[in-house]
């Protein structure tokens, strides 16, 4: 995906904190994905506090929103994608 010239990464290795596993996962392009469920340990993953998302926190790449904008906080435009609850 290229936005303003740039190529943003549409994947990212997200790691468990708790148990180490680590996950290839494919990120949404337009919209932060607040929760993750470790496919090792079943831990409820969310962001750390001032991130928007799960990639951002735990991720190897940021999300896409934040790549393009160049800055991670709940103020970064993108919309939270998935359950809240």
């Amino acid at each position: 995906m290229t936005i303003k010239g740039e190529t943003l990464l549409e994947q990212s290795l997200i790691t468990c904190p708790h148990c180490g596993t680590a996950k290839l996962e494919r990120m949404p392009t337009d919209a932060c994905h607040f929760f993750y469920d470790c496919t090792g340990c079943g831990a409820r993953l969310k962001p750390k506090p001032g991130d928007c998302c799960v990639f951002c926190s735990y991720g190897s790449v940021p999300c896409p929103p934040v790549q393009a904008q160049g800055r991670c906080s709940t103020g970064c435009g993108c919309k939270p994608n998935g359950d809240r609850s």
